[in-house]
């Protein structure tokens, strides 16, 4: 199908995530929250980052927040907050973006990778437990798992809890894709002994830059984690009583958060309408997204499986589909991470979802003319291939 025989109502090029859209359906807010920070001029820090730190709280219910410059700097501030460093293991699903096992090894610390579930693409509690052997198997010290709630789905993190805690590990929370999304009656921010988000510009909440936060429910944590963000300070700036990081929240991002914050909700719903769409009518011809029933999605990504991805992915850019691949190579090949222990029996499901991932577009400003024209042109890919 070429431009001519698209529907008329599908405006091209389609935007794999439209943040115009979301920009009109704020109206004058975001502009507002900015001119408010231009107006007293606290830059960084100002009193729109506190004022986000308790939306935030309030939002999804944990005691303490506390934002950062991007999400890397949440998960490398969690660690840290933990005790973690050099001769410790973090065992790190080898299916996720780079910046999960990067923050391990900032502070010294040695990733271990395990494989991924087939359908959740979230991790594999047999294969922790078998990477937390090849860590003692190294002369490690295992400390921590990082689970990674991959394209918005919240891990299980109640079976965590008991497999983590029979090994003595720490659960520190890759929530970077999953914030907004719930699992039983608890929202993301609540699961683990900490947990991480990012708050890049496209995901679910994403500011106009880079951004982040910690959440926990512990107040000594809490404490220890506003210091190590902001230089290791004491009693104030020139009191340094341990070695941080420069990890502050910009007021402009936190401005533009306390907005988006305001529809978020309405967004999520906004996304699960579509995400609901797409799987009831691609059911039948790819391998869409598996949701139990105790978990909901924020729907970070939609991802489906497929044979054949790289000509199905042509085939959708040639009439003007957009399409991203999360992630095609798994963190094991990594050229930078090889070196690293992998479970025995390595990480086939990973590497396997590695060769079959394609994302499509999915927002929640996705019309649903536009919607049916990219499920149109799949199927008719898909019939091709």
């Amino acid at each position: 199908m070429n431009d001519m025989s698209k529907p008329a109502a599908v405006k091209m090029p389609i935007p794999f995530v439209d943040l115009q859209a979301q920009r009109r359906r704020l109206g004058d807010s975001v502009e507002e929250g900015m001119r408010r920070v231009l107006t007293h001029g606290q830059f960084v820090m100002g009193p729109e980052v506190g004022q986000l730190e308790k939306a935030l709280s309030e939002f999804c219910g944990v005691p303490h927040v506390i934002a950062c410059a991007n999400g890397t700097d949440a998960l490398n501030l969690a660690m840290r907050a933990l005790g973690i460093g050099a001769g410790d293991a973090v065992i790190v699903p080898a299916f996720s973006f780079s910046a999960s096992v990067e923050a391990v090894l900032l502070l010294g610390a040695t990733p271990v990778f395990c494989d991924v579930q087939t359908d959740s693409c979230n991790i594999d509690i047999k294969s922790m437990a078998g990477a937390v052997a090849a860590a003692r198997e190294a002369g490690l010290n295992p400390r921590a798992v990082m689970p990674v709630d991959l394209f918005g789905l919240p891990a299980d993190y109640a079976s965590l809890d008991t497999a983590a805690a029979s090994h003595g590990l720490a659960i520190v929370a890759d929530a970077a894709q999953s914030f907004g999304a719930s699992r039983g009656n608890r929202q993301v921010g609540t699961f683990g002994h900490i947990a991480a988000t990012s708050f890049f510009p496209s995901k679910p909440l994403g500011c106009y830059g880079d951004g982040g936060a910690v959440f926990t429910a512990d107040a000594e944590a809490a404490a220890l984690l506003r210091s190590l963000r902001q230089h290791g300070e004491g009693r104030d700036r020139y009191d340094t009583v341990r070695i941080g990081i420069n990890s502050r929240l910009d007021s402009l991002q936190a401005a533009v958060l306390l907005a988006k914050l305001s529809i978020f909700a309405e967004e999520i719903e906004l996304r699960q309408q579509v995400a609901e769409r797409y799987s009831a009518a691609l059911a039948d011809v790819v391998e869409v997204p598996v949701i139990d029933r105790k978990a909901r999605s924020v729907w970070a990504q939609y991802t489906i499986k497929v044979d054949n991805r790289d000509r199905v992915a042509a085939g959708l850019k040639a009439v003007g589909v957009p399409t991203a691949i999360y992630y095609p190579r798994s963190l094991n090949h990594q050229p930078a991470y090889r070196g690293y222990p992998t479970v025995a029996g390595g990480v086939p499901v990973a590497e396997a979802l590695a060769q079959r991932v394609l994302s499509l577009p999915c927002h929640p400003y996705l019309d649903v003319a536009t919607q049916d024209y990219i499920i149109d042109q799949l199927r008719a890919v898909i019939a091709a291939a």
